[in-house]
């Protein structure tokens, strides 16, 4: 009986112990995320959740990396010309080469936003501009919907996570954990389950 709870224990165990190994792998790549690589792509993706994201992709349109951007998950009041604004750009200087799209309400929409986008403008390479501690789940669900597509990554590091002693602060350990845990249901092809849900968002 004690050698069947001593089995019992170790199952319940080592998955706890894969997760929390898994998230400190996930979290040395969050703080120690590699340089975007240079070049330019045919499209950029910008995944809203912070402004630091939308700034940095009007940034890389205006160094010419690519002609065209995609902002995907955009609020539904918000349109081209109150973005660019917040972001500090002249709208007119943007015009026709930014689209704004409304429809996507979680990561896996902002995939299915991006590959319709893709299709539709013949975007074969595409920047993926999204939150350091977000690319992970962001390139899956986007490889799953783009198979076809070369997706480079263009991580950005976040206020909430670059201000000092950021990582003694439980907000931070907050969304670092939330966000892993989205990103293990969404390895094991559970992303449904976080659909309907609230995407964490940086300040």
């Amino acid at each position: 009986m004690a050698r069947k709870r001593r089995i019992a224990a170790l199952v319940l165990l080592l998955p706890a112990l894969a997760f929390m190994a898994g998230f400190v792998v996930y979290v040395a790549g969050v703080l120690d995320a590699a340089d975007p690589p240079a070049g330019e792509t045919d499209g950029i993706v910008v995944l809203t959740g912070g402004g630091e994201r939308v700034a940095t992709g009007f940034r890389l349109l205006g160094e010419g990396r690519a002609q065209r951007m995609l902002i995907s998950g955009a609020h539904q009041a918000a349109g081209l010309q109150e973005i660019a604004t917040a972001a500090g750009v002249d709208a007119a200087t943007v015009q026709g080469r930014v689209t704004v799209g409304h429809a996507a309400a979680s990561t896996r929409g902002n995939a299915a936003e991006t590959a319709a986008w893709a299709r539709a403008q013949d975007v074969k390479s595409i920047r993926v501009v999204t939150a350091a501690y977000h690319m992970p789940r962001a390139m899956l669900e986007l490889r799953r919907a783009m198979p076809d597509r070369t997706l480079v990554a263009h991580p950005v590091a976040t206020g909430t996570l670059r201000a000092p002693g950021a990582l003694w602060r439980p907000g931070s350990w907050a969304l670092l954990i939330g966000e892993y845990a989205r990103y293990v249901a969404a390895q094991a092809g559970l992303s449904g389950l976080f659909a309907n849900g609230r995407e964490p968002r940086e300040s």
